[in-house]
């Protein structure tokens, strides 16, 4: 059984709370952290301990740095989706957006990092989205808070190559079971503009639709252990049917 531990924000649902079961049943030591503890959603576990974390206060971050200790593998899944025109969007949950799938990554990247260069060991997993892959309606906004952690994984993977940390980027495909539409609807608010709200409701029915291949919460669970567990995982690693053939396409 393996002595490691792995870190791993948004454990609350979806494909945090499958990652953070997956790594238990490897034997993986885990902390899975949530705004509100919830340590009834997992199984009890000696290697597991559930913290609170909010990704995007930087008190949270610190008190979560403390409690964890070190770890071997650092997983940033904590994020909101927003499906929304820009034109409707208000300033508010723009900067919501941002702060907790952009800028909530890079602090808690900043936060660990450094017993990961003093060690010369250790992984950096960021989920972001293969909707960072094509351009798609009503998602202008939140694949820019993706790409942007794209963009900043592989400048960053450069920057901690010399010290032996590893860096990788899981992309899932689209997820009905996840809540990533409840999100969705949540950010949006009742503020959409009239000439949208068709395109919209078109929209939100394909993003529901489960007909066509999709992503599952296994899937990305997988694929994160691939990230952290195996040294020639490529930069980005697809996960789910549908990512993969965006990602192949």
């Amino acid at each position: 059984m393996s002595s490691q531990t792995v870190l791993i924000t948004g454990c609350s649902s979806g494909f945090g709370l499958e990652t953070a079961q997956y790594f238990l049943n490897q034997g993986w030591h885990v902390i899975a952290t949530m705004r509100t503890p919830r340590p009834d959603l997992l199984p009890r576990s000696e290697r597991l301990r559930v913290l609170p974390l909010d990704v995007t206060d930087p008190a949270s971050i610190q008190r979560c740095l403390d409690e964890a200790g070190p770890i071997d593998a650092l997983v940033n899944n904590a994020g909101v989706g927003l499906l929304a025109p820009v034109e409707g969007i208000a300033p508010d949950n723009l900067r919501t957006l941002f702060d907790t799938n952009t800028l909530g990554t890079i602090a808690m990247t900043q936060a660990f990092l450094p017993q990961f260069r003093e060690r010369r060991a250790g992984v950096i997993v960021n989920v972001t989205s293969s909707v960072t892959l094509r351009p798609l309606p009503l998602l202008a906004v939140y694949t820019a808070s993706k790409a942007a952690v794209n963009a900043f994984t592989e400048c960053l993977a450069l920057e901690l190559a010399p010290f032996d940390v590893r860096v990788r980027i899981v992309l899932p495909g689209r997820s009905p079971e996840t809540r990533f539409g409840d999100n969705a609807r949540v950010l949006m608010g009742d503020t959409v503009p009239e000439p949208y709200v068709a395109f919209r409701d078109q929209v939100f029915a394909a993003v529901r639709d489960t007909t066509t291949p999709v992503t599952h919460a296994s899937d990305v669970a997988e694929a994160v252990w691939r990230a952290v567990t195996d040294p020639a995982a490529p930069m980005r690693i697809p996960a789910g049917a549908d990512a993969v053939a965006i990602a192949g396409g």
